[in-house]
Order: structure tokens, then C-alpha cells, then sequence
């Protein structure tokens, strides 16, 4: 994991230590909401529907075991028990009072921690792979590049008010395990024929109301000359994006409609920094060397071998767990280990203090201390040597965090939705709580395989309906929650194949008929699948047709739901 440096500390203190200032002018009425607003949304401070929220930063995903039991004790004491994931990395609080949120950015700067860029028009948390460094399938670690990038992008002068919220996602693996497409800028490490490191730049990504996936402006980018290139980018969209229309302002709006009129002006941009400014932010090797010293390999003990792993226990539990929430590993050694925090009764990426004080312990436990957020709300486990994974199942297992359901149904990604989001027009934890006590037979999910379900309670989607296999959106009719449900999205990973929006099967459902209609998907997948092929495969291979009348059969007149 990256080391802060003393200047980092001393910029995250500093910055608390600002925060509590403009809180307390604001408090004692010195200084006006119109103009606190935009100070406490740079630090990740919302004004939600019931209270406050904050979005904490994990760059890359990557938290220590402290930083965990930190988070921890601030669901504990100053928030009501827990904390939510999300897809890009972060990590929420929904009812931390105001007046303690001074106190919560001490507790988070004294840990490394902060939220500044979570929130606003600026550059946000940078995201790569929550398997960098580890994967067997990785070209480049690109863990360097993002704290790089990271770096660069904090609070710079230059980017603070973009038209829109900008978002950067980084891959370095074959499998694409970031959703990089979806982003507004999608960073893919590569060699070129001579063996030299670079980028393939893809700009112009995003979901909302308007699903694109990004387009390749530059097929190989020298890796020293990315932030050069990036300025260019965002000079380019600050420059031109469209600031009279919220719905219109993302990049990908600006690519689409400029086209390759778009692409000259970056380059042009680029030719220009490079002439009179390139020595200001091309990187030069030593700083790549400082950097990728902090994500050196933790030491471990590698005397196991495969043999030896496969009969440390032999109860089917057992084995269903390591087929699906083990993940191999670039040393044979070691093992890589998702924690499932998705179970009935919490909603899909949330994590009580309980949970997470114990995640921690794992960590330190069986992982050299370090965890990764991961795009799918889960916690991983990266370092754990396989030889020990049978005492690791039986401790998780205890803890409610082993359930072997990773990539399958019930792991769907889920956001707040109405219970919390002013902007939501529907809730989304009830409709994935019904979907869950109804898929709790772990034979049936098996059987079902491999599937993304992800659920939005709004067209911003922050449950990225879109990409997945199954999509279900919270809409507003006559200010009643109904919700589309959309097939055949990808990610983007090798389960997924190519990122691609899913489409609409059919009107929209009220929220008793949701769980339905996704049984009704399901039981005709099941029909005419062919073995081993799942559910996307499926959809792809027949397209949408055979699922629209089952689907819309979930209806009666008397708007009771009847499975037909």
C-alpha cells in the first residue's frame, strides 16, 4: 500500500483543520449555507434526504486494517451503526450530524484519510482493479500510476469547477475488472511491439441518462507523458462542456456530439502542452520508482502447494466457497479472498461496524493487514496464503462473511435509493431485500451461475443498471416508484464480454412485481440455456425476444402480481 509522506499528513491535517474553521463560521452564522455548501461538497459532505452524508475516499480501493477499524468506530459512534460501499470505491455515511462532522475529518486525517474530491465537479476518486498487483491475468500493476494520478489530480487549481463530475478509472489485466469503459477517461496499460509500457486512452464513457461507452482517442500513450495527455483532455472538456444543462454536461455528451472535431482539439491541446509545458507534468522515472516502492509484496510464507490446499478440508461448503470467492493468485502461493457482506437482512454493500471491526482482524489475521473495496461492494482479502484458507473459512464463516454467492444473484450491486437519496425516485433496498429472501437456496443459485444484477432508484445510476445482466430502474409515474428492468448490459468482464447497455424488456413494473418478473427471466433462461452457457451467453445467443412475454405476463388486472 502507498505511504503517506509527512507532506500528505500535513495536507490532510491541514485541510481538517480548515474544514472545522469554515463549520464553525457556519454554525455561528458568520458564514452563509450558499456559500458553505460548496466548501463542505469539496470535502464529501452531502445534505441528503434525512441527514447528512459523507463519501470517504479509498484511492484504488486499497484500505489498511486500521483504516478499516477507523471507519468502523465512526459507524459506532457518530453514525448509526454502519457504512455503505460503492462501486467507485468509497465508503458512506448517512446520518453523521453536522456538528460532528469536524470531528469525523479529524478521526479520518489521523488515519490517512479524507474525503476531499468525493463530491463536486472536479476529477474524483481515481479506480483501478480491486485484484491490482495480484492477478495472474495483469500485464502492469497500475496501482502506481493511479497514486500518480491521485496526486496530480487533488486539488488542482485548474480543474476544480468542470462542467460536470469527472471520474478516471484505470486497468492493467486482460480482464477487465473496473468497468473502464463506463468512465469518463478509461486508462488500459499495454506494451507496444517494442516492449515499452503505455496506455490505451479511451475518453467519453458514463451511464446516467444517456449510456455511452467510451471511445479510444489514443491506441498507445507513452506511460510518462499520461498527465500531459490528461490535461489536455480536461482542458479540452472544461473549455467546451456544456454548463446550461446539468443533463448535458458530462464528457461523453461533448464527445458525441464534437466527434473527431473533439479528438483534433485534445491532440492540438496536447502538441501545445508538450511544446511549452511538457517538462511540468511528465513523469520522470524516479518518481514512478517512489511511487511503486509502496506496492511491494507483503513477505509470507509460501510452502504449500495445490495438493496440499485441496485436502486441508473436503466438506462441500468448503469447496463451494474456493470455487467462488477464491480468486488464484500471481504468486501459486497465495490466494486472493472475497468477503461477502451480501446477506438477508442488509442491504447490498453495507457493512455494520461489527462487520467491519471483524473484516479487519481477518486482515490482519490472514492478509498482511490489507483489504480492497471492490466494484462490487465486497471487501477482498488480498494476500492470504493458501494453506491457510481453511481456518480463514471457518473464521469468516462464524462471522457471517462467507457466504459463497460472489458473482452469483444475490451479489448484486445496489445504491441507496429512496431511503436515503433525495434524488432517487424509488427505493432500491426493498426490491434487492425481496430478490434476496427469494434466492436463498445456494443449490438454485449455482445452478442459475454466473449473473450481474444491479439496481439504480434513479437515471443518475449509481447502482449502474445499465451494465448489468439483469437492470432494474427506479422511475417516478405519478409520483409512484415503478421500475424498468433491462437484460443483456456487460461491465466489460470476461464473464461479461464487451461493455454494452442493456436494453429495456418492457414497461415499467410496480415494486411487488419486480421480483417476479426477475423469476420469470430467470425460469426461461433455465429453459433454454444450452450447458455450461450462462445467463448473458444466453441472452446474447437469442437475443431479447424469448424473455419479453414472460416477462410482462407478471401482471393481473387487479395489479396484484401473479407469476403466469
Amino acid at each position: 500500500m502507498y505511504q503517506y509522506t509527512e507532506f500528505d499528513r500535513r495536507f490532510i491535517a491541514q485541510r481538517a483543520a480548515q474544514y472545522r474553521d469554515q463549520l464553525e463560521r457556519n454554525q455561528n452564522g458568520t458564514l452563509h449555507d450558499d456559500d458553505f455548501r460548496p466548501l463542505r461538497l469539496q470535502n464529501g459532505w452531502y445534505i441528503q434526504r434525512h441527514a447528512p452524508m459523507l463519501r470517504v475516499a479509498v484511492p484504488y480501493g486499497e484500505i489498511s486494517s486500521r483504516q478499516l477499524r477507523t471507519l468502523a468506530r465512526i459507524a459506532r459512534e457518530y453514525d448509526k451503526g454502519y457504512a455503505h460501499f460503492t462501486t467507485r470505491q468509497n465508503v458512506q455515511f448517512n446520518w453523521i450530524p453536522l456538528d460532528k462532522s469536524a470531528d469525523v475529518m479529524d478521526l479520518l486525517a489521523s488515519v490517512d484519510m479524507h474525503g476531499i474530491q468525493t463530491s463536486g465537479n472536479c476529477i474524483r476518486n481515481i479506480t483501478t482493479d480491486a485484484f491490482a498487483g495480484i492477478a495472474p491475468d495483469e500485464i502492469i500493476d497500475p496501482r502506481p500510476y493511479c497514486e500518480i494520478l491521485r496526486q496530480w489530480s487533488t486539488l488542482h487549481p485548474e480543474f476544480a469547477f468542470l462542467p460536470r463530475k469527472f471520474k478516471i478509472a484505470v486497468s492493467g489485466a486482460t480482464e477487465d475488472r473496473a468497468a473502464t469503459a463506463w468512465h469518463d477517461v478509461g486508462l488500459y496499460l499495454r506494451h507496444n511491439a517494442d516492449g515499452e509500457v503505455g496506455f490505451r486512452v479511451a475518453v467519453g464513457g458514463g451511464m446516467g441518462r444517456t449510456p455511452i461507452i467510451a471511445s479510444t482517442l489514443r491506441e498507445f500513450l507513452p506511460w510518462h507523458q499520461i498527465l500531459n495527455y490528461l490535461e489536455a483532455v480536461v482542458r479540452v472538456y472544461n473549455r467546451w462542456g456544456r454548463r446550461d444543462n446539468a443533463y448535458k454536461a458530462r464528457i461523453k455528451i461533448l464527445v458525441k456530439a464534437e466527434g473527431a472535431r473533439f479528438v483534433n482539439e485534445v491532440e492540438a491541446e496536447y502538441q501545445q502542452i508538450m511544446e511549452h509545458d511538457g517538462a511540468l507534468h511528465t513523469i520522470p522515472q524516479p518518481e514512478l520508482d517512489r511511487v511503486s516502492a509502496s506496492f511491494v509484496a507483503p513477505a509470507a510464507s509460501i510452502v504449500v502447494n495445490a495438493e496440499s490446499v485441496a485436502s486441508s478440508n473436503t466438506s462441500p461448503a468448503f469447496s463451494r466457497w474456493v470455487h467462488q470467492n477464491v480468486t488464484a493468485h500471481k504468486n501459486p502461493a497465495l490466494r486472493a479472498v472475497t468477503l461477502s457482506f451480501k446477506r438477508l437482512g442488509i442491504a447490498p454493500g453495507d457493512a455494520t461496524d461489527a462487520q467491519m471491526d471483524a473484516a479487519a482482524d481477518l486482515a490482519d489475521r490472514f492478509s498482511a493487514g490489507e483489504l480492497r473495496v471492490t466494484h462490487q461492494q465486497n471487501l477482498v482479502l488480498p494476500w492470504v496464503r493458501a494453506d491457510q484458507l481453511a481456518d480463514l473459512w471457518e473464521e469468516a464463516k462464524a462471522l457471517g462473511l462467507a457466504n459463497a454467492n460472489i458473482g452469483l444473484l444475490t451479489d448484486m450491486i445496489t445504491c441507496p435509493g429512496g431511503d436515503f437519496c433525495a434524488l432517487a425516485n424509488a427505493r432500491s433496498i426493498p426490491i434487492a431485500q425481496e430478490i434476496t429472501e427469494r434466492y436463498q437456496d445456494m443449490d438454485e443459485l449455482h445452478d442459475i451461475g454466473a449473473l450481474h444484477l444491479h439496481i439504480s432508484g434513479c437515471m443518475n445510476s449509481c447502482g449502474h443498471h445499465h451494465s448489468g445482466h439483469i437492470g432494474v430502474l427506479g422511475v417516478d409515474k405519478d409520483g409512484k416508484e415503478w421500475y424498468q428492468i433491462s437484460i443483456g448490459g456487460s461491465d466489460g468482464s470476461q464473464i461479461s464480454g464487451a461493455s454494452v447497455a442493456g436494453k429495456v424488456i418492457g414497461p415499467s413494473f410496480s415494486a411487488s412485481e419486480v421480483v417476479h418478473v426477475v423469476e420469470a427471466l430467470l425460469d426461461t433462461y433455465l429453459q433454454i440455456r444450452q450447458t455450461p452457457e450462462n445467463f448473458i451467453a444466453t441472452v446474447r445467443r437469442v437475443g431479447l425476444e424469448p424473455f419479453r412475454a414472460p416477462a410482462n405476463a407478471v401482471r393481473t388486472e387487479t395489479g396484484k402480481t401473479a407469476h403466469v
